[in-house]
Formats: structure tokens, C-alpha cells, sequence
């Protein structure tokens, strides 16, 4: 009887490991998805997931952000592997919903290229320069440190902005055509310098606009340097 007693703890003991072995099989197998070298939470199609996630509370994400990657992924026979670029309008539209949010801002629009972020909005400001700053730093929160901004609180290159959204990165003459834009934004406030080295347009020595920046004559006050 006690052998009989024995042989059934071993058996519910090893039933109970298997179970647990199972379940952490089937959680790796959850997590390590598609290539199977990449550990994510879980399946996320954009940058950012403006939805949240299934166990958000009161609207507020509350998840951490976790990845594991391994190196076979990255490199597959000595290549890189391919990199996903970030999702622009969803970045746009996230940087135009945050402007607005922002004091004496009432209409911002974004366009988003491959390296710059071009910002126009309406706004009743009694001081320019910091509006300029504070939407300015609302894409330096969201982008890539290498993308470039320009701002502009003039409403009348909304529809300029507007007109470009119908072009890519294949478009003809695509950085002429920008940058006519561009040169018209300088003319307004960029606020304050974004660090040590770059400009207030993010923009290091020998990079484009650099020396229309530092040229810039139409509008001595439009770009604050300290």
C-alpha cells in the first residue's frame, strides 16, 4: 500500500512538471514569433500602438516595453537582415494630436519625410519663440535623433504641407521641391538650440540647411540661439 502511495506522489510530480514544462514551451513559442529569434511581448504592427494594449486601465497603456533579439536574426549568412523604417503618418499624426494639446495651439499639421519633420500650425501666442520651442520638442519626443525639424506658425503652409503628403521618397526632385518650403519656414521662430553642436533645427555643422540657417537674413529674430 505505502509502494502504491509512493508511485502515485511520483506520478502527480511528474504530470505537475510536464504540465509546467508544456506551458512554458507554449509561452516561449507565444513570444518567440515569426523568425524565431526575436522575443516580443507581443505582435506589434506600429511604432506606436495609439490603442494601447488588451490590459490598459482607465486609458492609460500601462505595459512595459520589452524585445530580445539575437544576433542570427540580425545577421542571416553574413547579411543584415532587413530593418523595418518607422510608420510616418502614424508618427505625424501623433506629433500634430500632441501640438495641439499644447498651450495657444489651436491647428497643427505634420508632414513627415525620410529625414525631416515639418511643422505648421495656427496659434495666438504672445510669445512665439517658446510656442516655436514647445512644438518643436513634442517631434524631438516622438522621432529619431537624426531627423531634422522646422516649424512654422504661419497656417498658410498648412496647405503646402498638405499638397506634399501626396509624395514619397521616389518622387522626382523630391529635396528641390522640400526645401523651397523649408527656406519659407526658416523665416519664422525655430526656438531655442537643440544641444550642444546642433542647431535649433537639429541640425549639425555640414548638414543641409546648415548655412541657410546661419545666412538667414529675412528674419534676424525668427531663430533664437541661445
Amino acid at each position: 500500500m505505502m509502494k502504491f502511495k509512493n508511485m502515485m506522489i511520483l506520478l502527480i510530480s511528474f504530470i505537475a512538471l510536464a504540465a509546467c514544462q508544456m506551458q512554458h514551451d507554449a509561452g516561449e513559442r507565444e513570444m518567440l514569433h515569426k523568425s524565431g529569434n526575436t522575443i516580443n511581448v507581443s505582435d506589434r504592427t506600429d511604432m506606436y500602438n495609439e490603442k494601447g494594449l488588451p490590459n490598459e486601465k482607465e486609458g492609460k497603456m500601462t505595459n512595459f516595453g520589452y524585445v530580445r533579439q539575437t544576433k542570427k536574426e540580425i545577421t542571416r549568412n553574413g547579411k543584415s537582415a532587413e530593418v523595418h523604417a518607422i510608420n510616418r503618418e502614424q508618427v505625424a499624426h501623433i506629433i500634430s494630436s500632441m501640438a495641439v494639446q499644447l498651450p495657444n495651439v489651436n491647428d497643427a499639421a505634420t508632414l513627415v519625410t525620410d529625414e525631416e519633420v515639418m511643422i505648421a500650425y495656427q496659434t495666438d501666442t504672445k510669445n512665439r519663440s517658446q510656442t516655436a520651442d514647445q512644438v518643436k520638442r513634442t517631434a524631438l519626443s516622438v522621432i529619431p535623433s537624426y531627423f531634422h525639424i522646422y516649424v512654422a506658425d504661419n497656417p498658410v503652409i498648412i496647405k503646402q504641407l498638405e499638397a506634399y503628403s501626396r509624395m514619397d521618397t521616389n518622387t522626382k526632385n523630391m529635396d528641390g521641391i522640400t526645401e523651397v518650403t523649408i527656406r519659407e519656414m526658416l523665416k519664422y521662430p525655430q526656438g531655442k538650440r537643440i544641444g550642444c553642436g546642433q542647431n535649433p533645427n537639429n541640425e549639425g555643422p555640414g548638414e543641409m540647411n546648415q548655412d541657410v540657417n546661419r545666412n538667414k537674413t529675412e528674419n534676424p529674430k525668427g531663430l533664437e540661439m541661445d
